[in-house]
């Protein structure tokens, strides 16, 4: 595929006045840097507990490198994803390359699944989990998700998994995913949105934000950002899932999207964050979503 970088769907949905600064995504790079080099697997029981409470099996985690997942999800995608062979898949923050591996499976040789992730290690990652798999239908890009270096009407399917609440611009990530899917295209997103308001020392803090939560959207405005960027027919739907399964894994053992989970984490946040329950504020959902 030819790569190139096209502007996104209008001055009005690519900029967001409330984006916060560049010292978050250079806080959510260098965290998410630290995760890919911390060694984690699905050969730990508290990594793949994270994978097995967001929906994925025994079988697609053992048809993948361990290294692959590093307990980050908070849904799985490929499951309601339905993924066609021929069809091109591209991941939004792809991270050791979980989704982007599992994605390469259903689409088979005559399709193609592409990582997009803004952190080179995470990138270097999956690229060696990618050639240990065997996938030849793969290929992963070092850019952020709110400009892909893709060529416009380029994918069949947009997926994600817990990352486009770590996008300080989330609007300019709506643009590209509807400027890349083709018409017809569809999305599959898993991430984390928030119910109410967070607590004014939870909405405030760096690695509360680094850990999926501080920057986290309503239901109602992740709706309101995709139907603003062109897309239709979206739904943004409650799993359900116990966000408490961060907490529950043993210390060091996984990098959850809980900041108290995250390599790195100091006590202070990891203090705070034990006042709250965070299902009281924050849900895991399925989005969907076409572009017509």
């Amino acid at each position: 595929m030819k790569l190139e970088t096209k502007s996104c769907c209008g001055p009005a949905c690519c900029s967001d006045s409330d984006a916060k600064p560049d010292s978050i995504t250079n806080a959510v790079r260098q965290r998410y840097g630290a995760i890919a080099t911390a060694g984690l697997s699905s050969e730990q029981d508290g990594v793949r507990a994270v994978a097995e409470a967001f929906g994925y099996t025994t079988e697609q985690l053992a048809s993948i490198p361990a290294e692959a997942n590093m307990g980050l999800s908070c849904g799985n995608p490929i499951t309601f994803a339905s993924l066609r062979a021929g069809e091109v898949v591209v991941d939004l923050g792809s991270g050791g390359g979980l989704d982007v591996l599992l994605a390469a499976q259903k689409v088979g040789p005559a399709g193609r699944a592409i990582g997009i992730d803004m952190t080179k290690p995470m990138i270097e990652l999956a690229r060696r989990n990618a050639t240990k798999s065997g996938a030849t239908n793969v290929e992963f890009h070092h850019a952020t998700i709110d400009r892909l270096p893709l060529p416009d009407a380029s994918a069949d399917v947009v997926i994600s998994n817990c990352v486009i609440n770590l996008a300080p611009d989330k609007r300019a990530v709506f643009c590209e995913i509807a400027r890349i899917l083709k018409p017809g295209g569809r999305v599959a997103i898993s991430d984390i949105v928030l119910t109410r308001p967070l607590p004014d020392e939870v909405a405030s803090d760096e690695a509360a934000y680094c850990g999926c939560i501080a920057g986290a959207i309503s239901a109602d405005d992740y709706r309101a950002g995709l139907i603003e960027a062109g897309l239709k027919y979206v739904q943004v739907i409650d799993t359900r899932a116990d966000l408490s399964a961060y907490s529950r894994v043993e210390e060091g053992s996984s990098c959850g999207c809980a900041p108290s989970a995250h390599p790195g984490a100091d006590g202070a946040v990891a203090a705070v964050l034990s006042k709250y329950d965070v299902n009281d504020y924050a849900a895991s959902v399925k989005v969907y979503a076409v572009k017509p």
